[in-house]
C-alpha cells in the first residue's frame, strides 16, 4: 500500500484567522476514500468551519464509529484529540469525553449504518441526554465498506445494483432527532458548502445537542432507484454496474442554489437527486411544524435542506446534571474526595 503525505511547504500568503492559523493547520491526513466521495466534501467543510471560527485545534475532540464515514476524522483536525471507537458506539465515547471535559468542542462523525442500524439505540439516548456536541451523519444510504448493501435510511422500493428491491420503510434520522427533543436539527448536501459550512459553525456554537444529516453520495455502490439519500432518488436511466474491484474516478458533485428553490443534481450514473432548500421566511423555532414540513416534502419526493429546527433556549447535559466547570483531570484530591461528612449527606438522600 502506498501512503501519500501532504507537503510540508505551503504558500506563505495563505489567509490566517484571528489565531494566526491557516486552513492547513486544521487539516488532517490525505484521504484514502474513493475519488469524488461526498464524505471528503464534508471533511473539507468541517476544516473550513473550524478555521473560520478561530478555535484552537487542540480544543476539539473528534470521535467516530465504524464505516467509510468513521474514517474521515483522520482527514480533518489532525492536531486535535481523536478516538475511533467500535460500530455504533460513538455516542457513548463522546458522552464520556464531554462529561470529563466540558471545555472541548465535541464532534461525532457517524454514518447511516453506524447510527440508524447497530447504533440506533445509542443515537436515540444521546439525543435525549442533550450531550453538548455536534453529531454529523454522512448519509449515503449504503454500506460502502461491505460493497453496497442497503442501509436503514434507503427508501422502500429502491433496487440494488443486482435488481433486488428494498422491502422496508426508511429511517429518517432528522425526523427522529426532532421527535426525541434535539434542540438543533439540520440537513444539507455534501456538495453545497455555502449551506453546509454555516450549519457546521452554528452547530459547534450551539449549547446542547446539535444534529446535521448530510446527504453524501457514494460514487462506488449506491445506484438505487428512488433513494433520497444518494445516487438514484429519481432514476433517469440504469447506469453500468460498478465492479467491486474498480472504482472509476469522479469529480466532486457540487450544488449552489437560492433559498426556497429546488435543485436537481445529476449524478454520475445519470440519476437525479432532488434537493429543496428552505426559504428565508421559514421559521425553524416550531418543532411540530418542522416535522410536518419535513414529512410533507418527503411525500412530494424532495429532500429538504437547511436549519430545520432550533431551540434558542436550549440547555445541555452539564446544566441538567449540575456538573463542575473544571475538566475532571484538573480536580485535586480534595475535590474528588470531600470527606465523610459529604458522603454521609449523599447517603442520607437515599434513605
Amino acid at each position: 500500500m502506498t501512503f501519500v503525505a501532504k507537503p510540508a511547504a505551503h504558500h506563505p500568503r495563505l489567509p490566517r484567522n484571528e489565531l494566526g492559523l491557516t486552513r492547513r493547520d486544521y487539516e488532517g491526513s490525505v484521504s484514502t476514500l474513493c475519488a469524488g466521495c461526498g464524505h471528503d466534501s464534508v471533511s473539507a467543510a468541517i476544516v473550513q468551519a473550524c478555521a473560520e471560527l478561530a478555535i484552537p485545534p487542540h480544543r476539539f475532540a473528534k470521535v467516530s464509529g465504524i464505516g467509510c464515514s468513521s474514517k474521515t476524522p483522520t482527514y480533518f483536525l489532525g492536531k486535535s484529540h481523536g478516538f475511533n471507537s467500535v460500530h455504533g458506539r460513538m455516542p457513548s465515547v463522546t458522552t464520556g469525553a464531554n462529561l470529563a471535559n466540558r471545555e472541548l468542542y465535541c464532534i461525532g462523525i457517524s454514518g447511516d449504518g453506524d447510527s440508524a442500524s447497530i447504533g440506533m439505540g445509542q443515537f436515540a439516548h444521546i439525543v435525549r441526554r442533550r450531550i453538548d456536541m455536534l453529531y454529523i451523519v454522512d448519509n449515503n444510504g449504503t454500506y460502502g465498506l461491505t460493497k453496497g448493501q442497503f442501509s436503514a435510511t434507503n427508501d422502500k422500493g429502491s433496487t440494488s445494483k443486482k435488481g433486488a428491491p428494498n422491502l422496508y420503510e426508511p429511517i429518517d434520522l432528522a425526523g427522529i432527532a426532532l421527535q426525541l427533543g434535539a434542540t438543533f436539527v439540520g440537513r444539507s448536501f455534501s456538495g453545497d458548502k455555502h449551506q453546509l459550512v454555516p450549519l457546521i459553525k452554528a452547530g459547534l456554537l450551539h449549547r446542547g445537542f446539535a444534529f446535521i444529516d448530510v446527504i453524501s453520495p457514494c460514487v462506488a455502490f449506491n445506484n438505487h432507484a428512488g433513494s433520497t439519500k444518494s445516487y438514484e432518488y429519481v432514476r433517469g436511466h440504469r447506469g453500468d454496474v460498478v465492479a467491486a474491484d474498480f472504482v472509476p474516478k469522479h469529480h466532486e458533485i457540487t450544488a449552489d442554489y437560492a433559498p426556497g428553490t429546488r435543485e436537481d443534481v445529476m449524478m454520475p450514473d445519470g440519476s437525479l437527486l432532488r434537493l429543496r432548500k428552505l426559504a428565508d421566511d421559514y421559521d425553524p423555532h416550531d418543532r411540530v411544524d418542522a416535522l410536518a414540513y419535513l414529512q410533507r416534502k418527503q411525500r412530494e419526493g424532495e429532500v429538504v435542506t437547511g436549519l430545520l429546527y432550533l431551540d434558542a433556549d436550549a440547555t445541555d447535559c452539564h446544566k441538567i446534571l449540575n456538573t463542575v466547570d473544571a475538566p475532571l483531570n484538573s480536580l485535586a484530591e480534595a475535590d474528588l474526595c470531600p470527606g465523610n461528612a459529604a458522603l454521609a449527606s449523599i447517603n442520607g438522600t437515599f434513605r
